[in-house]
């Protein structure tokens, strides 16, 4: 499985406060942008998976609304993981 409980550990911790931090919306970013960038290279291969392709959609979503919701909290916190994580808007 490309994502297993190891890497999501070795994630919460490189972009959280620790390992087990799930819920800082940092850690769930860096989640969901790994999540998207396999489903990315997946879709470049599999044309026509649309359920797949559909699953990517909101996955960009949510990602959109997180860091929607980081710019309102804290600005600098979402300038450091747009830095860290190469997203732009």
């Amino acid at each position: 499985m490309y994502l297993d409980s190891a890497k999501k550990a070795e994630l919460f911790e490189k972009y959280g406060t620790s390992n087990t931090d799930t819920g800082s919306p940092e850690s769930q970013i860096a989640l969901f942008s790994f999540r998207i960038s396999h489903l990315t290279q997946h879709l470049k291969s599999n044309k026509k998976d649309y359920s797949t392709e559909r699953a990517l959609i909101g996955l960009v979503g949510k990602r959109r609304r997180l860091l929607n919701y980081l710019i309102k909290i804290d600005i600098t916190r979402y300038r450091a993981i747009i830095k860290e994580l190469g997203i732009r808007k």
